[in-house]
């Protein structure tokens, strides 16, 4: 039982983080486009050599 005053507090810091880092993320406009993004990884327009200008 005296392993409940370690373990509770540590999980409960461990979980204060992990809010903490998710509150820093959505401040910091980490989720902005998700969209975008998810196009941008399956293009294969810049897969095998860069775009030439004209």
């Amino acid at each position: 039982m005296e392993i409940l005053t370690i373990l509770i507090p540590v999980s409960l810091g461990l979980g204060a983080a992990g809010l903490g880092a998710f509150i820093w993320a959505l401040r910091n406009s980490q989720f902005e486009d998700p969209k975008g993004d998810s196009q941008r990884v399956l293009s294969d327009r810049w897969d095998d050599h860069p775009r030439q200008d004209p």
